[in-house]
């Protein structure tokens, strides 16, 4: 008996041990086409209002777009997003990566807007004023994880009175603030209209669940392009897709700055790259980008659409399972 049932499992994890998850595509959204190689860093982070900042070089630019990159609680050092980073960045884009903590415990949550605020004024300022790329902010995109989420949701309602551009879209990964209530609102009726939003959760998020996203989602009725997004988890090959809080955690030691707290540590033991960097959280921001600037690829971000939920293909052709997309009603 015990034979008859362990056999086939053994068989299946033999099998599976053989299926690979798929690899960055070559081009369109999330994919491997670049318009720069390299990129410029600046740190100006010493303060608990401080930032990172990159630029993309060779051939450097102009002038450039720029998207704010809002860290989840506790992950205030870029190395835990760092190949995301890079990915944006050689894209064509400038990247402020605000640091609104000191530490774990220093400042409370109500002050993570401000400083998030006054990070964002100051890089731009330091743009503006200095020999950089000069940054365009009529199309301000906001992604944040985590609290990031919470806080960059803030931010696109209240940016008149905190004195940022506008933002016009947001792009809020697995979102949420756990015990904590600051910088939440009790409802978001205040985004702009105009706005471009999507909304994306893990299946298996045990830290802060689907509830903030819902929130945001819910009660966002005058946002007419919002979409909400679940990932699940898919186990067919080795490494197996997890769909947990962690996933859009991309490290690149090439961004680290030195700081080792519990969130980084944790970054580093748990942290990977799959299909749901590639083909998720990469391909659905490059797309919504792509949708608000120039009206292209939308169908890559919005709309329940095939090429909204496809999630690439296992080396034995076995697609991997779908994003499930709720629309507006």
């Amino acid at each position: 008996m015990c034979y008859s049932i362990l056999l086939p499992l053994m068989l299946q994890l033999l099998l599976a041990s053989d299926i690979h998850p798929p690899a960055q595509p070559e081009k369109g959204p999330g994919g491997a086409v670049y318009q720069s190689r390299d990129v410029v860093f600046t740190d100006r982070s010493q303060e608990v209002d401080g930032y990172w900042l990159y630029e993309p070089d060779n051939p450097r630019m102009d002038s450039a777009h720029v998207i704010v990159f809002v860290h989840g609680y506790g992950a205030m050092n870029p190395m835990i997003y760092g190949g995301w980073i890079k990915h944006l960045v050689r894209k064509g884009n400038i990247v402020i990566f605000p640091r609104y903590q000191k530490n774990l415990f220093s400042p409370p949550p109500e002050d993570f807007p401000y400083n998030t605020a006054k990070a964002i004024k100051d890089a731009l300022a330091f743009l503006d004023t200095t020999d950089h790329i000069k940054p365009i902010t009529r199309h301000l995109t906001l992604v944040g994880h985590s609290y990031g989420g919470v806080i960059s949701a803030n931010l696109a309602v209240n940016y008149d009175d905190l004195g940022i551009p506008k933002p016009k879209a947001i792009f809020l990964c697995t979102p949420g603030s756990g015990p904590f209530k600051g910088a939440v609102l009790p409802d978001y009726g205040g985004l702009p209209e105009d706005l471009k939003l999507l909304v994306m959760v893990s299946d298996r998020d045990r830290v802060v669940g689907d509830k903030f996203g819902l929130r945001v989602f819910n009660t966002a009725p005058q946002v007419a392009t919002r979409n909400f997004i679940r990932q699940y988890p898919d186990k067919h090959g080795d490494p197996n897709i997890d769909a947990s809080h962690s996933e859009p955690y991309f490290l690149d030691e090439e961004f680290d700055s030195g700081l080792r707290n519990i969130t980084a540590r944790r970054a580093l033991y748990i942290g990977k790259k799959n299909a749901v960097d590639y083909f998720g959280y990469w391909k659905l921001l490059d797309a919504m980008i792509d949708c608000q600037r120039a009206g292209t690829h939308c169908e890559f971000a919005f709309g329940n659409t095939e090429e909204q939920r496809y999630m690439g293909q296992w080396s034995d052709g076995t697609a991997v399972r779908e994003l499930e997309v709720t629309l507006p009603k």
